[in-house]
Parts: C-alpha cells; structure tokens; sequence
C-alpha cells in the first residue's frame, strides 16, 4: 500500500513556469489523494514546489539532504516534518528509497536521472516493487523514453522492463497511476531478469 511518495526533481529555479505548474499541480494532488510526500529537502527548484504544495495540502513532508549541500544553506528543513542530513550523495539516495512507497520523477538534470536509473534498476532486479512514474510535462522525457525503447529493441532489456515504469503526461495521470498501481510479481528465475540465449541456458 502506497503511502509515501518520493519525488526526484530539478532543483533549478528558472526553468519555464509551465515546469512549476505541474510541480504545484503534483504535490496538491499527492496530498489530496491521502499521501505523503518524500523529497530531497531543497527550497529550491521544483522540489520544493511539489513539497511546498503537498504540505500547503495536508500532507506530511520529509527532507533528505547530504551534509555538503546542507551546508551550502539551501534546505527547507524548518518546513519538513521529518529532515534528515545523510553522510552523502549514495546515502541520501538509500534514505529516500527506504522511505518511500513510490516514486515519481518530475523533469530534472543529471542528479534527477541518476535516481531514476537506480530505481529502475532496483525494480528489474526485484530488490523493490515500487510504482515508478515519469511526469512528462512538456514531453520532457519524450527522448528519454524513445532511448529506453532501443535498449529495449536491441535487446539489452526484456520486453517486459516496459512495465517497470510509466510515463504520464499530466500530474494527474500520475497520482491515478499511483491509486490504481498494482506490484508485479515477485522475480522468481534468472530467466525473469536475464536475456539468455535458450540453446545455452
């Protein structure tokens, strides 16, 4: 059962405003579905929209913040409900995963693309069954979907890693895709995470 989101996001604050809308659109909605939000603990950028939102909504905010940027004096922690510095970067990601039900990534740079990845990759090996969901405001991941699909295609993935993730055009496909998400089952073989030639294998 879902009950605490993760959003990854950009931390950029002069991104298009159509990029804030949907951050504010997403995190009224997160809250207004009954959940809570878990966020990378900046005052910045669309983090801190979709968190500032979810919380002006009624829901509970958590930050995760490594202690280099903490230092930098770029955190929301006097709005969080629950803050939390970590040792670093690797560690940040850890607590955000630990703390979550389910993950939604708002557009955002090399730092958003990461966590997404390793999500993705925690979810193909079986280590979680998290709802994963792209908000693809402005066809933001667009590209990135049309290269997922040549992993895919030149076989470097299983037909079925399609349904690792979702990509939603508007925050509010994303939150139904959240309420409606049922987990997959649970990896059982090498054959569900493998792509192996069957005359060999």
């Amino acid at each position: 059962m879902i009950k605490k989101v993760c959003v990854f996001a950009s931390s950029s604050s002069i991104l298009d405003k159509s990029y804030f809308l949907d951050a504010d659109e997403l995190g009224k909605l997160i809250a207004q579905a009954g959940f809570d939000i878990v966020y990378g603990g900046s005052n910045l950028g669309l983090m801190w929209a979709a968190a500032s939102s979810a919380k002006e909504n009624g829901a509970k905010v958590t930050g995760v913040m490594p202690e280099k940027l903490y230092k930098l004096c770029v955190s929301k922690e006097e709005a969080c409900d629950e803050f939390y510095v970590t040792e670093g970067m690797r560690e940040r990601k850890a607590k955000l995963d630990n703390l979550s039900d389910a993950i939604i990534a708002l557009p955002g740079g090399f730092g958003t693309l990461e966590e997404l990845s390793e999500m993705i990759v925690q979810k193909q090996l079986g280590y979680n069954k998290k709802a994963i969901v792209l908000l693809n405001t402005n066809g933001f991941y667009t590209k990135l979907n049309e290269f997922f699909e040549v992993i895919i295609s030149e076989k470097f993935a299983k037909e079925k890693s399609r349904e690792i993730y979702y990509i939603a055009d508007t925050p509010r496909e994303a939150v139904n895709y959240l309420l409606n998400y049922m987990p997959p089952e649970a990896i059982e073989s090498k054959l569900d995470i493998y792509q192996l030639d069957a005359k060999k294998n």
